[in-house]
């Protein structure tokens, strides 16, 4: 739906990740008013990936003025100055994401931060961590990411990429991760990782699925081994991850979303398991580890919240 006449004040926001690419509108009071979604083309070249993020922007608010642009893109990058290298969108290689979309959008605030960053904001502004000052969001999907909130205030770090758990080491000898390194929490948990390794042991989609974490996820709900032994496998990595993270950053909430937290228990309970063997202070059994509560406009939320909520969430030019 196109919105032809945008609030006084509205927001655009843009979630950009490796299998979907969504726009929202927002208000000032940060409602979601409008959103479109989109498959992230593979293949189809720089140039034609920005033409769909700026066809979705113009389908969710017109051509009529809004009061800013924040945006959600996977990592790693440049930042403030926005120049993206996504592991998962390959035709992004030091793309200047923001300096293209301020050029479309003359004289308004634009402001791009990590996928994962923004869902941990958004979950700390609008989800389960509201009156908390401490908290890990993280992002289990294409891969693996994260954000901190600490002291009441998100931490970007020297090159905006504080909080980026997916690639904390959990098996010195595990697989090659795509970022050069070995054993990353990402290489073990992600969606299509996790899928390969089901893969590799014999698992294959019943009749009519597809080699994705939601048809994984289908077959250990109906007791299939291999699938079952993927998601401990995978919930394993994360309550070990988990566990060196909280030790490090001493947080209240840790907010797990994404495509395949959407598994549950199936994913929470080997996590909760592996969480309580390395959680071994004390101060690091206290943290309330959950589902991420926002779903999958916690991106577009997040991003919105860069513009709408900057004096919090937002430290760069």
């Amino acid at each position: 739906m196109v919105a032809e006449h945008p609030p006084t004040g509205a927001v655009l926001a843009l979630d950009i990740g490796g299998t979907k690419t969504a726009a929202g509108l927002f208000g000032q009071d940060g409602d979601l008013l409008r959103v479109v979604r989109a498959p992230t083309p593979v293949g189809a070249g720089p140039q034609a990936l920005f033409d769909l993020v700026a066809a979705l922007l113009r389908d969710v608010a017109g051509y009529s003025a809004v009061s800013g642009i924040g945006v959600g893109c996977g990592g790693p990058m440049y930042w403030p100055a926005g120049i993206v290298s996504p592991l998962n969108i390959p035709d992004w290689v030091d793309f200047p994401l923001r300096e293209a979309l301020a050029s479309v959008y003359h004289g308004v605030p634009v402001r791009v931060h990590n996928d994962a960053v923004c869902v941990a904001v958004a979950e700390h502004w609008r989800g389960v961590g509201v009156g908390t000052r401490n908290l890990l969001g993280m992002v289990v999907s294409t891969g693996v990411g994260g954000g901190l909130v600490l002291d009441g205030r998100l931490v970007s770090g020297a090159t905006g990429n504080a909080g980026h758990i997916g690639h904390v080491v959990v098996d010195v000898d595990g697989p090659a991760c795509a970022c050069g390194g070995r054993g990353c929490l990402e290489a073990v948990a992600s969606g299509p990782n996790l899928v390969r390794w089901a893969s590799d042991q014999g698992w294959s989609p019943a009749p009519g699925g597809t080699w994705t974490g939601e048809s994984l996820a289908a077959s250990a709900a109906a007791g299939h081994p291999v699938a079952l032994a993927a998601f401990d496998r995978a919930g394993s990595a994360l309550g070990t991850a988990i566990a060196s993270a909280v030790q490090l950053t001493d947080v209240e909430v840790v907010a797990v979303g994404g495509g395949l937290a959407g598994a549950g228990d199936l994913l929470f309970a080997p996590l909760a398991r592996q969480y309580a063997r390395h959680a071994g202070l004390g101060f690091a059994r206290r943290p309330r580890v959950a589902p991420a509560s926002l779903g999958v406009h916690a991106g577009l939320v997040g991003a919105a919240a860069l513009v709408l909520a900057g004096d919090v969430y937002w430290t760069g030019s």
